[in-house]
């Protein structure tokens, strides 16, 4: 039924009909997602609600815009994208976000939360000056509704004097559970009281913003969606209009049902593989045990992070802000003000967010937070929004951060017993799995390096974290079929640099591999280092580009970044 389906032809099923197109569409998400990885609950709750959207207004005339974006494959499904939704989240294939080049249907690309309401207005003000009719509607989770720059959008509203439609997707998520005063507005707003005055007191205050508030209505009620937008959209020429529905997270599936927070994000195939987070949650348990000044926060990432059974043991020392990455970021800067020890765990890609309060709050206070950078480097199949390859180049340029980046997971450990005692602002960033163990792991000592081969010839490679030390073993395993012999530095500090090792260095030529962006990175400030010297270095580092989703090895690979590209370079210098 979806394969060839138009717009046109949408507008013309019957409620039987369409309630079949919405299983249809449930039975391609999950066989998709199940093989290729993915969001799963999320989009499975929002099915009726897109295909009711869908129905009602006209796409891609009228403009949709997902906030995050990972709840979007329905809306995928309907704008002929069918065919190719088995190449969801591969390389090549499609996104598993809203991406303007993919689609006239995708209006605006988004991938981090709390942005679809500025988005929304600016697209509605871009209307009014054109003098178009489109309308414009933004659906944003509960989970995402706890950010502060939705509230920074509302404020303008009246400003910018234009119409849009809100819908508010409350279904107490966000990967976890929504925490937060909000959500606790939310939830009197939604629940069945029986003073009804009070429900409409506390939504006035959407009124303020210049909202008409509409709720609540339930999401997955295919007809009752249809029967509301239909209304709404004629309010639309007036106003602009909150719609409140509640949707139910992996609803029409059991196990997503039972358990939303395990089958947010779904992983392509099992992996036995040691976790990061796990060494985090485990060593900061054990620290905690005996320093009752450490305390844990995320934004609203626990189980992801690794930190469950921290938030467990020590739940007054453990704060999980929800998703409000600047917000959790001066909270680590003031506790440790007072003299507490926060460890402040996220991913990379959402660390960005919070640059201003990291430089200004956190550094020049020189304040002693630990930031724990999860899913560094390439993550892989969520694409541009996630790859977490820009954090050693925004974070090396601030003054009175250390920047660490441990070999494996052994070293990472050390680095974390370090840090219990290291009394200024640390970054320590590593990717989601350890897949090697490289031994020898010394005692830490700040900005000093760890040579793990030595040898006599002319080439040195430094090397930065776990994949580009597996890289130059690799690399190095390759050239001694041409007996050719190269040096290995774990370059386990990219800020300070051990200057002692690099002044020290006999080698001519030396080699930098790194999972981050060239510019600003560890390379580069090797290049910076060795400017004016007789040095030969040549780095392999990520270009100037955004990256695209696929796997990680395949990625890496084609960014050049890879034991075969290394030996190569090698190799062709030595036949010049």
């Amino acid at each position: 039924m979806l394969e060839n389906l138009t717009s046109a032809q949408l507008k013309k099923f019957t409620l039987k009909e369409l309630l079949a197109l919405c299983e249809e569409a449930r039975e391609i998400i999950i066989s998709t997602v199940m093989k290729n990885g993915g969001h799963l609950s999320s989009n499975l709750g929002m099915v009726e609600l897109t295909v009711a959207l869908h129905y009602v207004f006209d796409f891609p005339k009228d403009k949709l815009v997902f906030d995050v974006g990972h709840q979007c494959y329905t809306h995928k499904l309907l704008s002929g994208r069918v065919s190719e939704f088995v190449t969801l989240r591969q390389k090549n294939g499609l996104s598993g976000f809203p991406k303007r080049s993919e689609s006239e249907y995708d209006s605006y690309n988004t991938g981090h939360a709390g942005t679809s309401v500025s988005a929304a207005l600016g697209l509605a003000k871009a209307r009014d000056i054109k003098g178009s009719d489109s309308n414009i509607i933004a659906v944003i989770g509960d989970g995402s509704f706890n950010n502060g720059l939705v509230y920074e959008a509302f404020n303008s509203m009246r400003l910018l004097g234009t119409n849009i439609l809100l819908i508010l997707n409350d279904n107490g998520m966000s990967i976890t559970p929504t925490v937060g005063s909000m959500h606790e507005y939310l939830e009197i707003l939604s629940s069945d009281m029986a003073h009804n005055a009070k429900k409409d007191r506390h939504a006035r205050i959407f009124e303020r913003f210049g909202f008409s508030y509409d709720g609540v209505y339930d999401g997955n009620n295919l007809e009752s969606m249809i029967s509301k937008l239909t209304e709404i959209k004629n309010r639309l020429h007036h106003e602009s209009v909150i719609l409140h529905v509640l949707t139910k997270k992996g609803k029409g599936y059991s196990f997503c049902e039972d358990d939303p927070e395990a089958t947010h994000g779904i992983s392509a195939g099992a992996s036995n593989i040691k976790e990061y987070s796990n060494i985090l949650g485990n060593t900061l348990v054990r620290l905690a045990e005996t320093n009752k000044n450490i305390v844990a926060v995320t934004a609203a990432m626990t189980p992801s992070l690794g930190l469950s059974e921290f938030f467990e043991k020590f739940p007054e020392r453990a704060v999980d802000v929800g998703i409000c990455e600047e917000h959790a970021t001066i909270l680590c800067a003031s506790m440790a003000a007072e003299g507490l020890k926060p460890y402040y765990a996220v991913y990379s890609t959402f660390l960005q967010r919070s640059f201003d309060e990291i430089l200004i709050d956190i550094c020049s206070q020189n304040l002693p937070v630990t930031l724990c950078i999860d899913r560094a480097g390439i993550s892989g199949a969520d694409g541009e929004t996630h790859q977490g390859v820009f954090d050693l180049s925004f974070l090396s340029l601030i003054p009175n951060l250390t920047v660490a980046v441990p070999k494996d997971i052994d070293e990472f450990e050390k680095m974390l017993e370090f840090s219990e005692n290291f009394n200024s602002p640390l970054a320590i960033r590593y990717p989601r799995e350890g897949k090697a163990s490289f031994g020898n792991t010394e005692d830490i000592v700040c900005g000093k390096w760890q040579t793990l081969i030595k040898c006599n010839g002319k080439y040195l490679i430094l090397a930065c974290g776990e994949r580009a030390l597996t890289i130059a073993y690799e690399a190095g395993e390759r050239l001694k079929t041409s007996n050719i012999a190269v040096s290995i530095v774990n370059a386990r500090f990219v800020k300070p640099l051990d200057a002692t090792l690099l002044n020290g260095i006999a080698e001519k030529y030396i080699i930098t591999i790194e999972d981050n962006m060239l510019i600003g990175g560890f390379g580069s400030l090797i290049d910076q280092y060795f400017c004016g010297s007789d040095k030969v270095i040549k780095n392999f580092a990520y270009s100037d580009s955004f990256i695209t989703h696929g796997g990680v090895s395949e990625l890496m690979k084609e960014l050049n970044v890879s034991s075969e590209a290394v030996s190569d370079y090698i190799l062709k210098n030595e036949n010049r």
